[in-house]
């Protein structure tokens, strides 16, 4: 009998450390925190994502969303803030992953690819061999005000399972999912990692009823 591994779920845009423990304690393995962005929900103060990471115990991975593009300001940014996770949601445009990597070691690199078309295939096994993991997401990066996370959106899954089967990495699936549709998003797509946002939100607040059905979907 094949042995199915359910997959690891990490809450983003989390706002205070009540969030985080919230999240902990119903199951999550990782918390997201998001420094600043061209738009989208869960921004938070630099001195909040400081004081977050912090409260953050060694098995929980804390991943630092930014929308930084230069591995310089990338390496400034995650020693400020102590996180043991970078989530990359634009594409490098100076510098090199390799570079991040070398100022920062043991810190896990996750290159976000936004599944706009057939060519985000290309893009994320591209990047695969550069980075621990990628996770897929629905935002645009080609607007004028770029959507790099946080659009409640789902993307087409079909393209989403390619990517998973066509890398060698962990994949973690973002984009539109609540407790309603993330049974059926494992089971089509069969990530690494499933991230939510704002299914799992009220009134932009982390909502216990919803965060416990989404679980409940996952686990059950």
């Amino acid at each position: 009998m094949e042995l199915t591994l359910k997959p690891r779920v990490k809450i983003c845009c989390i706002r205070n450390i009540d969030e985080a423990k919230l999240a902990i304690e119903l199951g999550a393995s990782a918390i997201g925190l998001v420094s600043a962005m061209p738009s989208g929900p869960g921004v938070i103060p630099d001195e909040k994502i400081s004081e977050i990471a912090k409260k953050i115990p060694p098995p929980i991975s804390s991943f630092l969303l930014t929308s930084r593009t230069t591995s310089k300001e990338i390496i400034e940014q995650q020693r400020r803030f102590g996180t043991n996770t970078i989530q990359i949601v634009d594409m490098l445009k100076q510098g090199t992953y390799e570079e991040i990597r070398t100022a920062l070691p043991g810190i896990r690199i996750v290159q976000v690819v936004h599944v706009v078309d057939e060519q985000s295939v290309d893009a994320a096994v591209g990047v695969s061999k550069e980075v621990d993991a990628i996770l897929l997401d629905s935002g645009n990066p080609h607007l004028t005000v770029k959507e790099l996370g946080g659009t409640g959106r789902t993307h087409n899954w079909e393209i989403s399972k390619r990517i998973r089967e066509s890398v060698g990495i962990p994949i973690f699936l973002a984009g539109g999912l609540n407790p309603d549709n993330v049974k059926q998003a494992i089971d089509f797509v069969a990530p690494f990692g499933v991230d939510v946002c704002t299914g799992v939100r009220t009134d932009g607040n982390l909502d216990s009823a919803k965060l416990e059905k989404f679980f409940e979907a996952i686990f059950s």
